[in-house]
């Protein structure tokens, strides 16, 4: 790949300075679709749409900390069965849900390149989140055939959860290094683990000045960044502990199916493997990440396993 001609069309496009500045908000959005890898699959984790907004603290008033960094986000995840169009309950192979959520995150980055993000959501799983109506809309818009089976999707349920994510430097060479990713989630939503490396390859910053680690804002350069912008590609394997998971088990609180309804609720894999292949271009007040995961069977009747495209796109200002 030809850096130097996609950096500077980069910079053309964004318009200003070609040096390095700090900038303490950024505000973008998140898109995540199976479709986005022309496979012609609608199945399990089907869409996502997150909202961000991030904002950096002063972090000098601790010697150990570079950065620090306050973020909000909002968004909302639809899942179906092997497919959007069910005509029978025996062919629901994993649960018909949506889940909308606000929350806010502190993320504490560390001179020695490790950081601890703490984050709090709220939410709701069940008709409330949106899920049916939102693809429908997808659907009619661009062409797709009519959803049906969401009669059996999990009933409404409010979540709460907490969670924790920490990440480490293990080692650096010229141009490629490798960290220690892990988080923990607690709550009647979503309660689990995960850990796993992150290998980059490319022009990276510090994990406290990176796309890698959501700190792509800063008040002051406490320590400057390796390189004025970032462009690498990264691989991210995760093996995940799952304890509880509302979308596919419905409320942690209620009997299943709930009286009354049609609801379809199934039965979590304790262990699921994730893999994800994607690369980031932070460059003057734009961040750029696109990826492509793969998941393993997240449900004991599900028939295959699942994949997946994401893009995010950030833009930073003062």
């Amino acid at each position: 790949m030809k850096t130097k001609p996609l950096l500077f069309a980069f910079s053309l496009f964004a318009g200003i300075h070609t040096y390095a500045q700090t900038h303490t908000n950024e505000v973008g959005l998140q898109s995540d679709n199976d479709s986005f890898l022309a496979q012609g699959s609608d199945r399990y984790y089907t869409n996502g749409i997150y909202a961000y907004f991030r904002h950096a603290l002063d972090a000098s008033k601790n010697d150990n900390l570079a950065n620090k960094v306050l973020g909000f986000e909002a968004g909302q995840k639809i899942f179906n069965p092997r497919s959007g169009y069910i005509p029978a309950p025996q062919f629901v192979d994993r649960p018909f849900a949506g889940y909308l959520f606000v929350g806010s995150s502190l993320n504490l980055l560390y001179k020695n390149e490790s950081n601890l993000k703490l984050s709090a959501k709220i939410g709701v799983v069940g008709p409330a989140a949106g899920g049916q109506g939102i693809q429908k809309f997808i659907h009619k818009t661009f062409g797709f055939y009519p959803p049906q089976g969401w009669q059996y999707q999990v009933r409404n349920d409010v979540e709460l959860n907490l969670s924790a994510e920490y990440n480490k430097l293990l080692a650096r060479a010229e141009g490629a290094d490798v960290s220690l990713t892990s988080y923990a989630n607690l709550g009647n939503g979503f309660t689990g683990a995960g850990v796993g490396p992150l290998f980059r390859l490319g022009s990276f910053n510090q994990l406290f000045h990176s796309a890698s680690t959501q700190s792509t804002v800063s008040r002051s350069d406490i320590a400057a960044p390796l390189h004025q912008h970032e462009l690498f590609f990264y691989y991210k394997p995760q093996a995940n502990y799952i304890a509880y998971d509302a979308t596919i088990q419905g409320s942690l609180f209620k009997d299943h199916p709930e009286p009354g309804t049609q609801e379809i609720t199934l039965t979590k894999k304790p262990f699921v493997l994730t893999n994800q292949v994607g690369g980031s271009l932070v460059i003057n007040r734009f961040v750029f990440d696109v990826s492509v995961i793969f998941k393993s069977k997240e449900v004991k009747e599900m028939l295959r396993s699942q994949q997946w495209g994401s893009v995010t796109m950030l833009y930073r200002f003062k």
